[in-house]
């Protein structure tokens, strides 16, 4: 494909000749680091991970993307795809609201759990999706999740959980609320079997899943500057009418607090990833 096409440009005054022809650069070509403000070719962040090669900055992954990154070639085996949310309190809008979503994700849901490998590893792997009502948590998603991990209980095996949620689906009301007890109770189990499970925190990372299933790691990585949270930075300022320390929430701030055990680049992830199953005796140690 040609860098640069050439076409008359959208604003051509009128009257103009309509022969003469300007170079264009497509859109789609770039992309700009938020962080930075960095104009990055777009072929260049697919080639470093979906990172920032100026600041590091994580742009955010959407779930399939995700488990492309990390999981072996081919290996991926979804479980439960057919499960979907539905209006179940009768929310004024939430069908629209979940429809633009499916349309907007091209997935059915706010989470993607499946089996893989990893180095050759047999793993459960659950990738939450920020695309899909921002991964928030409503009773398909806590019954995917939960199902994942009886599944990894059941064939004891390890399970990885990359969380990305602004937190309960309010309009799911007290039943997603529900859904913190529920995959809290499938998280116990898992452990109480001797299984390990490594939580991964990316951008963002808040409200009840926070509370919930993405802290209770054996394990708890994160990604770079990911916010991890309960409740936002403005509420609590409000609330105890104190400023917060600089980088409050950040995943680097909660490392050095003992909430993280690692802040891992995404490069290194996967690495990472196998290293300790490896360590916990899965697969070969080398």
């Amino acid at each position: 494909m040609d860098l640069f096409t050439f076409i008359k440009p959208k604003n051509a005054l009128e009257g103009e000749d309509a022969d003469v022809k300007k170079p264009y650069v497509p859109d789609e070509m770039w992309e700009k680091c938020p962080e930075c403000g960095t104009l990055l070719l777009t072929t260049d962040v697919e080639e470093n991970y979906q990172v920032c090669s100026k600041c590091n900055h994580h742009f955010r992954l959407n779930a399939r993307k995700r488990i492309e990154m990390t999981a072996d070639k081919d290996s991926f085996v979804e479980m439960d795809a057919e499960l979907e949310s539905e209006n179940i309190i009768d929310f004024p809008g939430y069908d629209e609201k979940l429809e633009k979503s499916r349309q907007r994700s091209k997935e059915k849901e706010s989470v993607i759990c499946g089996t893989c490998k990893l180095d050759g590893i047999e793993v459960v792997l659950v990738s939450m999706n920020s695309e899909f009502m921002m991964g928030s948590m409503g009773t398909v998603t806590g019954d995917k999740i939960t199902r994942a991990f009886e599944y990894a209980t059941e064939k004891r095996l390890p399970i990885i959980v990359f969380s990305v949620s602004g937190g309960a689906r309010m309009q799911e009301g007290i039943l997603s609320l529900m859904q913190m007890a529920k995959t809290s109770g499938a998280v116990k189990k898992h452990s109480d079997a001797g299984l390990l499970y490594i939580t991964v925190l990316t951008d963002p990372t808040s409200g009840g899943v926070t509370a919930s299933f993405a802290m209770e790691g054996d394990i708890i990585l994160a990604e770079p500057k990911a916010l991890i949270a309960f409740a936002g930075p403005r509420v609590i300022e409000q609330t105890i009418r104190q400023k917060l320390p600089k980088d409050f929430q950040t995943a680097e701030f909660l490392e050095a607090k003992g909430f993280v055990d690692k802040v891992v680049d995404r490069r290194d992830l996967k690495d990472t990833l196998v290293s300790l199953l490896k360590i916990h005796n899965y697969g070969e140690v080398e």
